[in-house]
């Protein structure tokens, strides 16, 4: 009996693309699935998976993306829809939008933070102030 697997066929939405140390990419990345950063991108990066920035990542420019795990430098504005969490090595230089925020001690920030209602990045949360 031969068994023959079909080892070509990838699920792109499993994917994860690798930008790794020592790589500088200059320009705008669109992906659909998992990104991690080791390198450095001057850039735009929009994917609706998960953003690793490793401890030798370096984003200069706007991330978009579901979730995203930050241990190295943004300089710039990141939407998250879900879950950003800032690792205790990890700077961020801009604007956070994000539904849900951890920030482990070490990490440092300085900009504007702004928290979204819903996993989906909704509106944001209005203040109850003026309200009776």
């Amino acid at each position: 009996m031969i068994i023959m697997a079909k080892m070509n066929e990838t699920d792109n939405s499993a994917a994860v693309n690798l930008i790794s140390q020592g790589t500088e990419i200059t320009g705008d990345i669109k992906s659909a699935g998992d990104i991690r950063i080791d390198g450095t991108l001057n850039g735009n990066m929009v994917t609706k998976g998960k953003v690793v920035i490793g401890p030798t990542g370096r984003v200069k420019g706007e991330v978009e993306c579901k979730n995203s795990e930050v241990s190295g430098l943004i300089d710039g504005k990141i939407t998250v829809t879900q879950l950003l969490n800032l690792k205790a090595a990890s700077k961020i230089n801009g604007t956070i939008v994000t539904s849900k925020l951890s920030i482990e001690p070490g990490a440092l920030f300085t900009g504007n933070c702004t928290m979204k209602d819903g996993d989906n990045g909704g509106p944001a949360v209005k203040s109850k102030e003026g309200e009776k």
